[in-house]
């Protein structure tokens, strides 16, 4: 029997602040990767403004600084996801529990085809590989806090794209932006599945979300001007502002009925059903099958495996 599918009284517009009104996160601890701009910052804000000590992990300390004095109650990180050194040390600088991880942090449309230090496509290598570094390295401290949860943030340019495990790295295929972008984001969806399969006997489940469009996010920097134009003005879209973008993977960091379920897909705060865009909500997209698969979750662990050896 199917389980039962994941609704909620919010939709596109509610906001971060918005969800998590009246949750209590006192004594909850939080990491937020990618929190110097865009949704990591209102992802941040709102865990930090239910009582959550808050860290935010970034590659520029200056930013995170910034948006650490904004907040007022948060601290800040170093963490680059292509420098494996950094995310080891990162991980063992977290003691104790650790209740929420948000692995939000990520990179779009690199115009041209590069590797990380590894040999690995960089999409895949940052928005991917990275993170299961990390989530793995700190699954001492995810069990610590007994119902650990961690976010892990897809998009709906997944749908265009499954993991090509042939050719991850697009040694023998021309190299697409787009494709290595989506791969990568599916990615980010099965690692969810997968990581909730092998660790919830542990306590820790983990959830992919799709944002939203967001216009203002830095994501999309790796984009001409002119093109960002032409898809805000083009009707295929419907863009969140940054507190919008926020919700979603608020919802699935706090919201008490997720507290044991794992593996899943949302958007608009509503778990998101294979193939059917319209019932996702506003601006729905819905989630492919090859996102939720456990066969290709499986075996992308034992190849996220190999490629961080």
């Amino acid at each position: 029997m199917n389980a039962p599918r994941i609704t909620s009284p919010f939709g596109f517009a509610s906001t971060a602040l918005e969800v998590i009104d009246g949750v209590d996160l006192h004594g909850k601890r939080a990491l937020v990767t990618g929190a110097a701009g865009g949704i990591g910052v209102e992802t941040a804000r709102a865990l930090a403004a239910a009582g959550a000590e808050v860290t935010i992990a970034a590659r520029n300390l200056a930013a995170a600084e910034a948006v650490a004095r904004d907040i007022g109650t948060v601290q800040v990180a170093y963490l680059d996801l292509l420098d494996r050194a950094s995310i080891d040390k990162l991980a063992a600088s977290v003691t104790g529990p650790l209740h929420l991880l948000v692995n939000n942090a990520g990179v779009m449309a690199v115009p041209d085809l590069r590797l990380s230090p590894e040999g690995h496509e960089t999409q895949f290598a940052t928005n991917h590989l990275g993170h299961f570094r990390l989530t793995v390295a700190l699954r001492d401290n995810l069990r610590a806090a007994g119902g650990a949860r961690v976010v892990s943030l897809s998009s709906r340019a997944h749908l265009d794209s499954p993991v090509i495990f042939e050719d991850i790295d697009f040694a023998g295929r021309a190299y697409d932006p787009a494709l290595a972008y989506a791969q990568s984001k599916t990615a980010n969806s099965l690692f969810a599945v997968a990581l909730t399969r092998k660790w919830a006997d542990d306590g820790i489940v983990a959830n992919a979300v799709h944002p939203g469009a967001i216009a203002e996010s830095g994501l999309a920097r790796h984009y001409d001007p002119a093109v960002l134009e032409q898809l805000r003005t083009s009707g295929k879209y419907t863009f969140k502002t940054l507190q919008q973008g926020a919700a979603t993977s608020v919802f699935v960091a706090t919201w008490p009925v997720l507290a044991e379920v794992g593996g899943r897909y949302f958007e608009n705060c509503q778990e998101a059903v294979v193939g059917d865009p319209a019932a996702s909500g506003t601006d729905g997209a819905g989630v492919a099958a090859h996102a939720l698969d456990p066969e290709a979750a499986d075996r992308l662990w034992t190849v996220s495996e190999e490629m961080n050896r």
